[in-house]
């Protein structure tokens, strides 16, 4: 009989022992790669959203909540800083690139980021249906936001204050859909973005002295703002969330937060620092639940010793025929190796399914999820790693009682018997 078939029908005989050694091992490499796509995906997402910042300047606060607030958009702004001051740092020697970021409303949980163009050459999106803003109150939506709100081009929308849903509505002031970004994996697929100058607008923040510089600026005596060109130079009334900043040199990461954290009222916060920092705290969560994933594997591992080892002792009589009947002993040691090698195959298997099952539902019912761009449907070569080392368990487990059955004297058991 071939060696599979028979193993496969004394795992059958014993259908109970079976099902909770398979599910006991599944559930820990289920916890395993949760753990493992979530924390792929998520390093990858990080590391494509701070790609080309070096620096994020803003209100004082926690470094940390300046990060998340204005690279992820996933936490509040610690405050605003005046225009005239993030001037100041933008014409520094050691800035190549400023691009100013204003904050404060959203719609349907979507944020509306106040910015220009060179915000979306950072992550090198274009635009796959319409144009750029240009005027005031003018949006260009991402490929999420667009997909979830099924705007088109042209329609209308009014802002709510604030990132959650239901707050103050600006009904006054409409936003208008000018255009719709191509889907790129960044944070960009779940923003809209629009010109500094219109969330001023919203917030009644221009003045009549803001239209007589928009009417005359390119009056010979009109210096424009280097972060908001059609503002003037120097302007103290005008306030921003933050700026995001690019190095001229590698000498500005050693100069340049420290001039800004001591030389301004703003604080300066370095995305690497910050997120090696987030992945830290975040670390102590995902060790302990690895850790309680590899004590369930411990446990499962256990199981099918102790059930290798008791079956053996019961199939020693079985053992014993099919040597007397041909079967070399080498034979009989496969048959307990494969035994071992399919219950854990089996495990690993369902357990690999599982995991990726848990990731698509709660990217299927948890919004945040979704929005993170995690996917269940996604491979890495890790995930070989574990099938193997799921596969040599399995001959670990069964080495000893393989051991047992090479050393099966059939003269004594079948006297015995």
């Amino acid at each position: 009989m071939n060696i599979i078939l028979l193993v496969w029908n004394y795992l059958k005989a014993k259908p109970l022992n079976t099902a909770l050694n398979i599910v006991l091992l599944s559930l820990g490499i289920a916890v395993i790669i949760v753990l493992l796509l979530f924390n792929k995906q998520l390093e990858e997402k990080i590391s494509e959203n701070a790609r080309g910042i070096d620096l994020v300047v803003g209100a004082k606060g926690s470094p940390l909540q300046l990060i998340l607030c204005n690279i992820f958009h996933i936490d509040f702004p610690t405050g605003n800083i005046n225009l005239k001051e993030a001037e100041r740092i933008a014409k520094n020697r050691l800035v190549k690139n400023a691009i100013p970021l204003a904050l404060g409303d959203s719609y349907e949980a979507y944020r509306i980021i106040g910015t220009d163009k060179r915000y979306a050459e950072l992550y090198k999106v274009e635009v796959e249906q319409g144009a750029w803003f240009s005027e005031e109150l003018e949006v260009v939506i991402g490929a999420n936001v667009a997909a979830m709100t099924k705007f088109k081009l042209n329609d209308e929308f009014a802002s709510a204050h604030g990132l959650t849903t239901g707050g103050h509505a600006h009904e006054e002031h409409k936003f208008v859909v000018k255009g719709i970004m191509k889907r790129s994996n960044t944070v960009l697929d779940n923003l809209i973005l629009t010109s500094v100058e219109s969330v001023w607008h919203v917030h009644d923040l221009h003045t009549e002295e803001d239209h007589q510089h928009h009417d005359h600026e390119h009056d010979s005596t009109f210096i424009a703002s280097p972060l908001v060109p059609t503002v003037a130079a120097g302007d103290s009334t005008k306030e921003i969330t933050a700026m995001l900043l690019q190095y001229r040199s590698p000498m500005g990461a050693i100069q340049l937060p420290r001039f800004v954290n001591q030389q301004s009222s703003m604080q300066a916060a370095s995305p690497a620092f910050e997120t090696a920092r987030l992945f830290s705290i975040l670390g102590v969560g995902v060790d302990i639940l690895m850790a309680f994933a590899y004590v369930l594997i411990f446990i499962s591992a256990l199981s099918i010793f102790i059930a290798l080892y008791n079956s053996l002792k019961e199939r020693r009589y079985d053992l014993a025929i099919m040597r007397s009947m041909g079967a070399t002993r080498l034979k009989l040691v496969v048959t307990i190796l494969s035994e071992g090698v399919l219950l854990t195959l089996l495990g690993s298997i369902i357990g690999l399914l599982l995991g990726h099952g848990v990731v698509m539902l709660m990217t299927a019912f948890v919004a945040e999820t979704q929005k993170a761009g995690i996917s269940g449907i996604v491979f890495y070569t890790e995930e070989w790693i574990i099938l193997a080392g799921s596969l040599l368990l399995g001959v670990l487990c069964a080495l000893i009682p393989a051991w047992q059955a090479y050393r099966t004297d059939i003269s004594k058991v079948l006297a015995g018997n």
